[in-house]
């Protein structure tokens, strides 16, 4: 088992979760973080820490996909370890459905 980041956190992109994991296993995108599940040593530290509710186990089901969005951007996007502001709109788009067709982007972030 392993975590992933879904689509609830693309556009709110809080980094409360990056603080507490104690491998440094985020990966920050333009718009979202993501896990690297090859890193992640499944302690759930990082799950109650978000504020979307967008990191969850990859037993769950239906999350086959973000397993994957996860796996191939962790190997590309800079790690982040330490907290930064969220967007000043995070809050706006909590519950917007569709956000991984509206507004993902493969552009990286800046990490550290």
């Amino acid at each position: 088992m392993t975590y992933i980041v879904n689509d609830l956190c693309i556009k709110c992109k809080y980094t409360d979760c990056v603080e507490v994991c104690p491998v440094d296993c985020f990966y920050e995108g333009e718009n979202m973080l993501v896990i690297d599940p090859d890193e992640c040593i499944d302690c759930g530290v990082c799950e109650p820490e978000c504020p979307a509710e967008a990191i969850k186990p990859d037993t769950e089901s239906g999350l086959e996909k973000w397993l994957e969005v996860n796996a191939k951007f962790a190997a590309t996007w800079p790690n982040i370890t330490v907290k930064k502001d969220a967007p000043a709109d995070a809050d706006d788009f909590l519950n917007v459905e569709g956000k991984f067709e509206k507004f993902f982007t493969e552009a990286p972030g800046t990490g550290d």
